[in-house]
């Protein structure tokens, strides 16, 4: 099990890929693992040196104490990639992964070739909604708010099926530690960068879930229409598009990043 001991922090990751292909940084939503893209991976690490990674608190990476900051996540990133001798890469992340590749963008622009930004936002959600979660989940544990969260996550179908993919994601949400979700869950609370998505001029890729309450597609449109030439991709999906239109998803992402679109 690699793990990378990082300033202030010792993250999972993995890498899949041959060594000589261009990288590629998968950054998970907030509550999964890295095991969140497993759909992507066989074409990815055909094409890509693919370096996936646990956030803090999250999976099998160390959960530090709290407050954590989305500037805090992104430097973990890049501490990462340092740690791993890659100076820069190609950067996929959704949710509070796609916040940190909006930080990325902003502040971090030398670090990256291509950026992927999915069923993310600038600014995710209200204060009260997201003070509401951390008192559930201070309160009741992850468990107590599983239900909730994973009917945001996919779509009620699918909820009502009980299909492995469901069960693995609720396995991995309901195994984190409640003060580390609510570090994170503060982590996104916190953020807004809408003021500054213009100075993004990496090439960017957004990408959206027609059916995503936690990042509606108005709000992933705004991310797209203030990001220099930046493209934009709507799926039939809610907030997992990777998972839930998964070649879709994987097709976009490659097509972006090999330069053909």
């Amino acid at each position: 099990m690699p793990i990378a001991d990082l300033p202030g922090v010792r993250l999972h990751y993995r890498v899949d890929g041959e060594s000589g292909t261009p990288p590629l940084l998968l950054s998970h939503a907030l509550g999964a693992s890295l095991d969140m893209w497993e759909p992507q991976i066989p074409s990815f690490a055909a094409r890509f040196h693919v370096i996936r990674y646990d956030h803090r608190g999250h999976g099998r990476s160390e959960a530090p104490r709290g407050p954590w900051s989305i500037e805090m996540l992104a430097q973990d990133a890049l501490d990462l990639l340092d740690s791993l001798s890659v100076p820069t890469a190609h950067f996929c992340g959704l949710s509070m992964g796609g916040q940190v590749g909006i930080w990325l963008g902003i502040n971090a622009p030398d670090r990256l070739d291509r950026l992927v930004l999915a069923n993310t936002a600038a600014r995710i959600g209200t204060a009260e909604f997201w003070n509401a979660r951390i008192d559930a989940v201070r309160s009741g544990g992850t468990a107590s708010i599983a239900p909730a969260v994973l009917t945001r996550w996919f779509s009620q179908p699918l909820m009502e099926q009980s299909t492995p993919i469901v069960a693995r994601m609720r396995a991995t949400f309901e195994a984190m530690p409640a003060e580390a979700y609510a570090s994170a869950c503060a982590a996104v609370r916190d953020m807004d960068l809408r003021h500054a998505l213009r100075r993004i001029h990496t090439p960017t890729l957004v990408i959206a879930g027609s059916d995503d309450v936690s990042t509606p597609p108005e709000e992933t449109r705004y991310t797209a229409d203030h990001v220099e030439n930046a493209r934009y991709v709507e799926l039939p999906s809610s907030h997992f598009s990777n998972i839930l239109s998964a070649p879709a998803f994987t097709q976009a992402v490659v097509q972006f990043l090999s330069g053909r679109h």
